[in-house]
């Protein structure tokens, strides 16, 4: 440990200096081959992906293919995935070259934490808590226990299985050691499965032909479909691969893990693990020839996690519903809508292929649903826990000393508020509002990276082209919020 600070940016404490860990001493592992490499080094992504296969992948990419068809939302999807991915990895370099979140970290741009803490926090739980996640995912459980879809006047019934789910998430939190690493375990088994099975289930009942209409989709530049809302494609944005400008929301996880400096800042703890100190104010390394070369391993272990395991899961995981969506709507002569696309594949595919289909594609789509209500519903805890500290002197001791004193109330809270706002609307409404909003950080975040990442040391700064890619989030996303907003309070900018 280095007795010198690094100031960067303003209204919060200097970082502290020490020497970047090296990932064995992190892991506890002699080398880091490629066992050590999905044992341990893989993982925020992971939970990650549990998010990004959700709402986007089983909701609005499905419907929007099963009523426009794949050429002009294709390209949508790709160029999304393809900017979020490369926006992941940002949000994350500033996390592991400082052990901050970016939670507390914009409260490093001017003007200070005063602004940017409060309304970040702000921000992601305005997008969220509409809860059409977690609405979702009652619906498709009503219809699993009960073998069949909810009628309209049984909606209630599915919004108690969706605060039964909420309350699920809690229980996995407080029964771990680590909230992160439990994460990651259900999302090990609930990722693969999904995966493994739609594969299996698109191999065996849709045609080559819709393989290959779908994969063109995706690689043919096109404008978009007419007929389709600005709503409608800015949720289909906002909500592929995970919830674009806001995805620094679940990149916390790579401090938890112990990613670089992550390892000397702590991590929050489930009631049956070891509390160590959480940090409220972040550790970086010192500028020299040791610890740049720390620096490159750290940052290949984040592109590997990134690109190998998070962009490729986003696109098979948006590739394979939505291939299966087409077949459905061709087997069933019918369209997804709003209120039936959580269980319209199930559905369309009984009568073809039995109940047994049936069964096993309202189970996938509630573990997918599911995936993606563990990871939203703690992330939601997670910013708001990390925020508190940096803008309070009160619950900084509270929760420096043991965040868990404040972290499990308020999910205790969170679960109550949004077992009551999922009784306002349709859970595919719901979930387009918050895609919607999603779109709303790519106007403020990407700009708030490059000042905080080109203050970082020399070797974990990104290179020139880094914050072009930057540019081009805020001018993709932005633009749909926009029109977004428009659509709103009246008419969109464009009309497809």
């Amino acid at each position: 440990m280095q007795g010198t600070t690094r100031p960067l940016g303003v209204s919060r404490p200097d970082l502290a200096v020490a020497d970047l860990p090296t990932p064995e001493e992190v892991f506890g592992v002699r080398r880091i081959g490629a066992r050590e490499l999905v044992v341990y080094a893989i993982g925020p992504s992971l939970i990650a992906l549990g998010v990004s296969i959700g709402s986007g992948e089983w909701l609005l990419g499905p419907q929007a293919v099963g009523e426009y068809g794949f050429i002009g939302v294709g390209w949508v999807i790709l160029v999304s995935a393809l900017l979020q991915t490369f926006y992941n990895v940002e949000c994350a370099r500033y996390i592991v070259a400082t052990g901050e979140t970016n939670t507390i970290g914009w409260g490093r741009v001017p003007p200070g934490k005063a602004l940017w803490v409060p309304l970040s926090a702000f921000i992601v739980i305005f997008a969220f808590i509409a809860g059409g996640w977690a609405a979702s995912a009652g619906q498709g459980l009503f219809a699993l226990v009960n073998g069949r879809v909810a009628e309209s006047d049984e909606m209630q019934q599915t919004r108690w299985y969706a605060i039964g789910l909420l309350v699920v998430v809690f229980l996995i939190a407080a029964a771990a050691h680590r909230v992160s690493r439990a994460l990651e375990l259900a999302n090990w088994v609930m990722v693969v499965t999904i995966l493994l099975t739609l594969i299996v289930v698109d191999l065996a009942v849709v045609p080559w032909s819709v393989w290959w209409e779908g994969i063109r989709g995706f690689v043919t530049p096109a404008a978009p479909p007419p007929g389709i809302s600005a709503t409608q494609l800015g949720g289909l944005a906002g909500f592929t691969a995970l919830a674009s400008g806001l995805n620094w929301y679940l990149m916390s996880h790579y401090r938890d893990k112990g990613y670089g400096m992550g390892w000397r800042t702590g991590f929050i703890a489930g009631l049956r693990g070891g509390q160590r100190e959480l940090l409220s104010t972040g550790v970086t390394f010192p500028d020299d020839e040791r610890n740049a070369a720390l620096w490159r391993r750290w940052y290949r272990l984040l592109m590997v996690d990134m690109w190998g395991v998070f962009f490729v899961g986003a696109i098979l995981g948006m590739l394979l519903p939505t291939v299966l969506m087409s077949q459905a709507v061709a087997l069933s002569g019918e369209q997804p809508t709003t209120a039936t696309v959580p269980t319209f594949v199930a559905s369309a595919l009984a009568p073809e292929y039995g109940q047994g289909m049936f069964y096993l594609m309202l189970l996938i789509g509630v573990l997918v649903l599911f995936s993606t209500q563990l990871g939203i519903f703690e992330a939601l805890v997670r910013v708001v826990t990390d925020a508190a500290p940096a803008v309070s002197p009160r619950l900084r001791g509270l929760i420096e000393s043991d965040p868990r004193r404040f972290y499990y109330p308020f999910m205790i809270a969170m679960l109550v508020v949004i077992s009551i706002v999922i009784h306002l609307a349709l859970p595919v409404a719901l979930v387009q509002f918050s895609a919607n909003m999603s779109n709303l950080g790519a106007l403020i975040y990407p700009f708030l990276l490059m000042y905080l990442n080109s203050k970082l040391p020399r070797p974990a700064r990104p290179r020139p082209w880094h914050y072009v890619l930057l540019v081009l989030n805020f001018l993709f996303f932005g633009f749909f919020f926009v029109n977004f907003v428009a659509d709103f309070f009246g008419d969109p900018l464009i009309v497809f």
